[in-house]
């Protein structure tokens, strides 16, 4: 058993999920500075607050946006967050923060030097630790046996999102595409990590069933699917 999951993003109408290649750039900081685009945005922000209670997210995006940098707390933290990060991304001040801003945290990382345990006596801290790398398949299971996560919102970064679809973890896409083309080769995109390589590996390709299009003010776009794992 697993809980029933939500792929959840933001991109540009050329599937990307950044503006660029470096760290420095990034939609949420970006997009409100471009014209056109930034009149709609407000909408995505809207659709996530919709969002499961409990979301998934990677140490490298949290960091990217910000939460190393002191971001004030939420006086209405809505959900748990569960951050997978094993660099680490995320300092003990980028975890503080995370702490300070949502309900609580599930922190899940193969790095035993993780800022993270020296914080593991907080009460909305917990941190899973797996040894010889993340096995994504026993992790969704552990959050709902364990810790009654029945339904997850995943927003990670392209690589991860491939290693869920292509694991079969990802029941539903719901995607905000931006009236943006941002283009790049190295500029993230929706799904990154190993490309296919030949006819024997077509069976990684997740084909999917629309549910619903519904067009947005300033020329956005939210389209959800069903995933046909």
């Amino acid at each position: 058993m697993r809980p029933e999951t939500t792929l959840f993003m933001l991109m540009s109408v050329d599937g990307k999920i950044s503006t660029g290649d470096t760290d420095a750039l990034d939609v949420d900081k970006d997009f409100p500075n471009i014209t056109e685009v930034a009149e709609g945005l407000e909408q995505y922000y809207r659709l996530e607050q919709e969002t499961d209670a409990f979301s998934l997210i990677s140490g490298r995006v949290m960091a990217k946006i910000g939460s190393n940098h002191g971001l004030p707390a939420s006086e209405n933290p809505y959900c748990t967050m569960i951050v997978i990060d094993n660099k680490p991304h995320l300092e003990a001040s980028g975890v503080a923060c995370l702490l300070r801003r949502f309900k609580g945290v599930i922190l899940v990382t193969d790095n035993h030097r993780h800022p993270a345990f020296e914080m593991a006596n907080r009460e909305t801290l917990t941190v899973l630790f797996y040894e010889n790398g993340i096995e994504f398949t026993d992790l969704f299971s552990k959050l709902k046996n364990d810790y009654g996560v029945n339904k997850l919102t995943v927003q990670s970064g392209g690589t991860l999102n491939t290693q869920f679809v292509r694991q079969g973890l990802i029941d539903h896409i719901s995607i905000v595409i931006a009236p943006a083309l941002i283009g790049g080769t190295n500029t993230p995109t929706l799904m990154d990590g190993e490309s296919l390589h030949n006819l024997a590996d077509l069976h990684k390709v997740r084909a999917l069933k629309l549910k619903a299009c519904n067009k947005l003010d300033h020329s956005y776009l939210n389209l959800q699917y069903d995933v046909i794992n």
